[in-house]
């Protein structure tokens, strides 16, 4: 059985597990089994799974961007590359903002569900502030090197990587050594990550046996519209714009592109969490779409990093469930405010933990939103994270495609045929 069935296998297993256990609880024991097993083995195991990933991704984008840089600094091709890979996720990121909006006044979820001002103002939500744009811009060049990889800042750490490889390539014969350096730690470390994928399946199945006991059917079923329509909104987005994009741009199926995205979407789902996940994107977009190592190097962490699609999604609705809510005509230049606000905050608060409430605050003061009613929504937050994470990677690996494929730096060959495992 191939790595990517047992995963799958795993993930439907822990799904039906946890939500089994949340339907029929209390059971005897119940705080003993609750605290043994899901409070503690599978939480256990599920943390030290994430951190086994987190660990390799900084030193596997420095590596391999560095490489990347190195292997296009000589031909000049870094800036216009750089121009298609930004420019294309910042339009597909106003896309799907605006596709959240549309889906959500249509539906009108805030006016679904019972909802009251005073559920809101029960619970609170501490908005951190998003830094200004100076300081945003000030902060994309780190001051100092190490001191970015040992803080996980991966705008800092994607500069420094680049600056490095494009020195690299300027050194002649002293470069050319660094380069194969580079290169063979660039093999270490995928091997490592081979390794760890064997382990994936277990780590899979106890995060969402976890998380899916721990989530309250109660709370979905209050939120159910507001729950709905960001889901739809993020299908709609994957399974048409994407498509879409992908077949005018490049040609290639859509099919066969899910097809070799399956264990990407299946571990973005898992961790809720791209940079996690890094370390699998960058392997299958590589082996199974045939996007070479100097494109997708770049455009994979730099996705990873400003890439939010699934995030500004779920800003949409949240904007338009919340001011519902409250009742409060937010106006078409309101919402033309929302998109632009989202679409920028995407690159501005990307180094910041917590990015998708942070940027939410962000837009709802914008427009003259409580920022108190992040409260009615956090409940469920946790699971469309899930999901819009998975919608993230889809975007990060359709951008590589597209980059590639307009670079011709993408084998049609190594992308058109299906592995033997699969």
């Amino acid at each position: 059985m191939s790595l990517t069935k047992k995963i799958f296998i795993a993930m439907a297993l822990g799904i039906l597990f946890g939500s089994l256990a949340n339907i029929v609880a209390p059971l005897p024991y119940q705080s003993l089994i609750e605290n043994i097993v899901f409070l503690g083995l599978f939480d256990l195991i599920g943390k030290i799974f994430i951190a086994s990933l987190k660990v390799l991704v900084v030193p596997m984008v420095f590596i391999s961007l560095t490489c990347g840089a190195a292997s296009l600094g000589g031909h000049g091709n870094m800036g216009a590359m750089a121009g298609k890979t930004i420019g294309l996720y910042l339009m597909t990121t106003a896309i799907a903002i605006s596709i959240a909006l549309s889906l959500a006044l249509l539906i009108e979820p805030g006016k679904q569900g019972g909802f009251t001002v005073q559920s809101a103002d029960e619970s609170s939500y501490q908005a951190v502030p998003a830094p200004p744009l100076k300081e945003v811009l000030i902060n994309i060049f780190p001051d100092n090197p190490v001191k970015a990889m040992a803080e996980g800042n991966m705008l800092q750490v994607i500069v420094f990587a680049i600056l490095f490889g494009i020195a690299i390539s300027r050194s002649d014969q002293l470069g050319v050594k660094v380069l194969k350096s580079f290169e063979s730690l660039n093999a270490v470390i995928m091997e490592m990550i081979m390794m760890l994928m064997q382990l994936a399946p277990y780590g899979v199945f106890c995060l969402l046996a976890k998380i899916f006991y721990s989530t309250g059917f109660d709370l979905i079923q209050q939120l159910l519209a507001y729950f709905l329509t960001v889901v739809t909104a993020l299908v709609f987005h994957a399974a048409v714009i994407y498509t879409l994009l992908l077949r005018v741009l490049t040609g290639f199926s859509p099919r066969q592109f899910l097809h070799h995205l399956r264990p990407v979407l299946m571990f973005g789902f898992s961790t809720a969490s791209s940079n996690a996940t890094m370390p699998i994107t960058l392997d299958t977009v590589q082996k199974k779409m045939g996007v070479k190592k100097s494109v997708a190097a770049f455009t994979i962490p730099l996705g990873a990093t400003i890439n939010m699609d699934g995030t500004a999604i779920m800003q949409g609705v949240a904007t338009v469930f919340i001011a519902q809510a409250y009742q409060i005509d937010v106006g078409v230049m309101g919402y033309l405010t929302v998109i632009l606000t989202a679409t920028l905050a995407s690159v501005g608060t990307a180094g910041v933990p917590g990015v998708g409430l942070i940027t939410l605050a962000l837009v709802l003061q914008q427009v003259g939103l409580p920022v108190e009613g992040i409260a009615l929504i956090i409940g469920v937050d946790r699971l469309l994270d899930m999901l819009r994470t998975a919608v993230n990677l889809t975007g990060d690996s359709l951008v590589a495609c597209v980059v590639a494929n307009s670079e011709q730096a993408i084998d049609k060959t190594v992308f058109n045929q299906k592995s033997a495992n699969e």
